[in-house]
């Protein structure tokens, strides 16, 4: 049984197990619940009606957030040749190839974001492993492999506030959507994306109530359950 500190049992005391809340309610909540002598990151949790095992049932994608996540985004690129120049008048922290995947392959983890041209990832392959499991491997399906002529719109994206989703082993979709700092309409905007860019996700092996539940929570505060109906209008 997990043991919680006295300032989280205080904080939960804000809790009432029996109410749903609005976005604006549950964010407000997790301002007033918060104690942390930092700024917390403010986090949304999707419990999906997904079977995660089965193909035609997977979600993943991208939000682009218009109020962005609250920190500095740093944004490296695999590429080569002429794309070089292009990247890095774009913006990008670093850019490379061989030497960079050599760094990596080292231990070098000091990026937010990667980002590879078509031509460079049988070679950016080989650090599946170690970008994998992190969640910074380029993909396709997350835009993040991309032609030299998208590398400054993707960059730009990058830095504004690029939220990444994919459905886990548990069936739920985990997300941060800014700063505890953030005003709340900034945070209900950036939620409005997030649930928009899932709800049009929506595979078609998906049966029944798509998405069951939604938890908003801080990084070291109790969760608070939306009310769906209100939530998801979000999206509309």
């Amino acid at each position: 049984m997990t043991v919680h500190g006295k300032k989280y049992n205080e904080a939960t005391a804000l809790l009432d197990r029996t109410k749903t809340f609005t976005p604006e309610e549950a964010i407000e909540a997790a301002k007033a619940a918060s104690y942390a002598r930092f700024d917390e990151t403010v986090e949304v949790h999707m419990r999906m009606g997904l079977n995660p095992r089965s193909a035609d049932q997977q979600v993943r994608g991208v939000a682009l957030l218009p109020n962005g996540l609250g920190k500095q985004v740093r944004v490296l690129v695999f590429t080569q040749g002429g794309a070089v120049k292009v990247a890095e008048d774009a913006g990008a922290d670093y850019v490379g190839a061989d030497d960079i995947i050599q760094q990596i392959q080292d231990g070098w983890l000091e990026f937010d974001t990667a980002v590879a041209t078509p031509d460079m990832m049988p070679k950016v392959a080989k650090l599946g492993k170690i970008l994998g499991r992190r969640g910074l491997m380029p993909n396709p399906k997350s835009g993040t492999v991309v032609q030299a002529d998208d590398l400054p719109r993707t960059i730009a994206d990058a830095r504004k506030g690029r939220a990444e989703y994919r459905l886990d082993r548990t069936a739920i979709i985990h997300l941060s959507i800014g700063k505890l700092s953030f005003e709340t309409p900034k945070l209900v905007e950036n939620l409005a994306a997030i649930l928009e860019a899932v709800v049009k996700a929506k595979p078609s092996g998906a049966k029944g109530q798509y998405i069951r539940s939604i938890t908003i929570t801080s990084t070291m505060g109790p969760g608070f359950p939306l009310e769906l109906r209100s939530a998801l209008a979000l999206a509309e």
